[in-house]
């Protein structure tokens, strides 16, 4: 196996060509670049192209669409990092196996590099993605100049999900699906919330607040813990590590100066800008900095993110797929167009979750004035035939009905279009939400305007 050295200044950098498999989620994705910024030579397989495998691509990554197959593992691969959905018997994992190619994980391969830097880890079951680029920005008008690995596209960071620093830290969106974070060595560790969510992972609240106070005793002494006050979950877990904990509350003073320069909708945001003001305020950033990073914030990819007009109404793109998310979205929706209605479209991600979740999913619609639901999306190896008989969304929309909710079941996107199209007036605002391929739909809209 020949490896490639780059000489920098004082030390040597041994370069890698690392092989990951499922390069194009969101996560992975992100890793990739980060290999790419070093100079290593990256490569990637997915089973379907994506606007992100197609981003890579651009950017220098050999990516192969398709079958995963033992031949995709590129000769000279040194590394191989692999989703948490690839199972052992996976042929690309075999191949590394095979070759004694060393295979991690992404929860891994990520750990380790948070052991190189003083890292940020943004987490909490809501709000993630939006205070994990919030903070970033704050740390970068405070001329920290982080390297940030986060959940979305920021068109801050060239509309990617990636931006590389020569600062000491690292601001990283941390995942709890899977105990992913269990893996980090976080020196500040926000919690934006904790729910009950996950819950194939953790059975129910208790499991996963017990997940969280483990991530949070990694810790270190001189590090700090920031967390939401107004979250009692987070209040119990965080309350026993003390003086290490810094709290924030949209009860804060700072909530009124934070809402005049956001730029982006909805009481949630006011809490996750909080978050990342508190964060800048323990790395001793000047007030007037926090605030002016908070300002150029405009919103993250699938996150209430506008995609054109159709049929005169205005269209957004939403990742949210719990209940207490839908909720938030639908609430910002109404905060920034009181006077317009709202119609929902939404796919249910995982039957277990809208299993265990029924009674939060029935009023997650409430400030809707049309809801409309897709089938549930399946996660492979995520979702179980006792879920699946249980609930759906013919079932979802019954129940919505006996409420009194103007709700409507559609069989696919091709019956979603046609339904959008007979039934939406200009100036209404239509909200594709789910963390499935809904995505492909509100792609399909945006591209034809009519």
């Amino acid at each position: 196996m020949r490896l490639k050295v780059r000489y920098t200044g004082l030390r040597f950098t041994i370069m890698e060509h690392i092989h990951f498999i499922g390069i194009g989620g969101i996560g992975v994705s992100a890793l990739a670049r980060y290999h790419l910024s070093r100079g290593d030579t990256v490569s990637g397989s997915d089973l379907t192209p994506s606007e992100i495998t197609a981003d890579l691509a651009r950017a220098g990554v050999f990516v192969i669409i398709g079958p995963h197959a033992k031949p995709n593992v590129p000769s000279g691969t040194t590394r191989v990092i692999y989703t948490a959905a690839i199972p052992p018997k996976n042929p690309e994992r075999a191949a590394a196996r095979a070759r004694r190619i060393p295979a991690h994980s992404y929860a891994e391969a990520v750990g380790d590099i948070t052991k190189k830097y003083k890292t940020v880890t943004i987490s909490g079951s809501h709000g993630k993605t939006t205070t994990t680029a919030l903070a970033a920005l704050v740390l970068e008008e405070g001329y920290f100049d982080p390297t940030v690995i986060v959940g979305a596209k920021i068109k801050e960071f060239g509309n990617t999900n990636f931006r590389r620093g020569q600062g000491s830290h690292l601001v990283l969106e941390a995942d709890e699906w899977n105990r992913s974070f269990l893996n980090y060595s976080p020196h500040i560790a926000v919690v934006t919330n904790i729910d009950a969510e996950h819950l194939d992972t953790y059975g129910d609240l208790a499991g996963v607040e017990s997940a969280f106070k483990e991530y949070l005793g990694r810790v270190p002494a001189d590090g700090a813990i920031i967390a939401n006050r107004d979250d009692e979950p987070t209040r119990r877990v965080a309350k026993s590590f003390g003086k290490k904990v810094t709290w924030y509350s949209v009860k804060d003073a700072a909530r009124d100066p934070v809402r005049a320069v956001l730029k982006i909708s909805g009481e949630h945001n006011i809490s996750n800008a909080l978050a990342a003001l508190t964060v800048g305020r323990v790395l001793g950033i000047r007030e007037p900095d926090i605030l002016r990073a908070l300002s150029r914030f405009t919103g993250a990819w699938r996150r209430f993110e506008f995609k054109g007009l159709f049929n005169g109404a205005f269209l957004f793109s939403d990742y949210a797929h719990h209940p207490r998310e839908i909720a938030a979205t639908l609430s910002a929706a109404r905060e920034r167009f009181p006077l317009r209605r709202v119609v929902c479209v939404y796919q249910p991600h995982q039957h277990q979750r809208l299993q265990h979740l029924w009674d939060d999913f029935l009023g997650a619609f409430d400030l809707a004035d049309r809801v409309v639901l897709l089938p549930v999306y399946d996660v492979a190896g995520r979702d179980t035939t006792k879920a699946r008989q249980a609930v759906n969304s013919e079932k979802l929309v019954s129940a919505l009905q006996e409420r009194g909710k103007d709700a409507g079941y559609v069989a696919n996107f091709a019956e979603a279009r046609e339904h959008l199209r007979a039934t939406v007036r200009p100036g209404d605002s239509v909200l594709l939400m789910g963390a499935g391929d809904i995505y492909d739909l509100t792609t399909d809209l945006s591209k034809n305007i009519v």
